[in-house]
């Protein structure tokens, strides 16, 4: 497939997608139609059907996979598709959802075994506890090696948040011999459990959507209350040193955006490697999606230079 990005207006694109979000709108001659956003292979592309009948809108919903032709066309500066033909995809297409929604080299495989590596090197036998408890519980390694980190901006794709904690762990075993008089078991823990209240804030990895308590309470209380029944169940008091120092690490994780500042080396040192993830990695995937020198990135809410795409202008 030829990328959206490098498609002219009035070429034609005829390729599987996932639908991420779809609207029924109404036209000014009374007609219905539906905006679509299609996705694939980390490309979120706006498309149009014009005159959607009533059997079109049952079967072409979210997460539906569909082959569909189209027309590329402008619209106010920017691309969009027009659809001219559109089905559902059958077994016989052979199409596999997770290639739609991966991020070329990303393997869930490889990410899993590194971060029950960095389990087994934290020697606290407390934190051990916890981790294992968690991570004992097969819907929550399930989800926590699917899903992606956020809906946008950072590591957005399956099995992001895997990505996101396994190279933030690998970022700090780096760092370790510079700043030696951190914790190591407390970052260990942090790193690995900063985001496991996305388990229960994210619906599921096809087309996430923030749950009712993913929107009504946050994945940074899920996290804390995942955290709390754990040690509970493992006769752990939630007022043990080593769960308060890990549970101030998650809940400073946003600095001065989020509920508390951090206040102690370990908090200070994972914050910083957690922000550096995020935005390298928002970088990382504008880098792969334009041929633009300077392009706009929502996470910075700026243009931003991506210097290896410079063509010298």
């Amino acid at each position: 497939m030829v990328s959206f990005l490098y498609k002219n207006e009035g070429d034609k694109l005829v390729e599987f997608f996932l639908i991420r979000e779809r609207e029924i709108k109404t036209a000014s001659n009374g007609s219905e139609y539906a905006n679509f956003t299609l996705e694939r292979n980390m490309e979120l592309i706006p498309a149009r059907l014009w005159d959607i009948t009533d059997e079109q809108k049952q079967l072409f919903q979210r997460k539906a996979i569909v082959k569909l032709e189209g027309i590329v066309t402008l619209y106010r500066q920017q691309k969009h598709l027009n659809i001219q033909r559109i089905r559902l995809s059958t077994e016989e297409d052979g199409v596999n959802i997770t290639e739609l929604i991966s991020r070329k080299g990303v393997s869930r495989e490889d990410l899993w075994h590194e971060l029950r590596m960095s389990m087994e090197d934290i020697q606290s036998l407390t934190l051990q506890t916890l981790i294992k408890r968690l991570f004992s519980q097969k819907s929550i390694r399930d989800r926590m090696t699917t899903l992606p980190a956020a809906k946008m901006n950072h590591h957005y794709y399956y099995a992001g948040l895997l990505e996101h904690t396994v190279h933030i762990t690998q970022s700090a075993y780096q760092l370790f011999p510079v700043y030696t008089k951190v914790n190591k078991d407390i970052v260990l823990a942090v790193c690995i459990l900063h985001d496991i209240g996305k388990v229960k804030a994210l619906s599921d990895h096809l087309s996430p959507e923030y749950t009712s308590n993913g929107e009504l309470i946050g994945h940074l209380v899920l996290g804390i209350e995942m955290v709390n029944q754990s040690a509970s169940e493992a006769g752990i008091s939630i007022e043990h040193e080593e769960i308060v120092a890990l549970k101030h690490c998650m809940l400073s994780q946003y600095g001065e955006h989020g509920p508390v500042m951090p206040k102690t080396a370990e908090a200070v040192f994972f914050y910083t490697i957690k922000k550096m993830n995020a935005q390298l990695n928002a970088l990382d995937v504008i880098s792969e999606q334009t041929n633009e020198a300077w392009t706009y990135s929502p996470m910075f809410k700026r243009k931003m230079y991506i210097q290896e795409n410079d063509k010298g202008v």
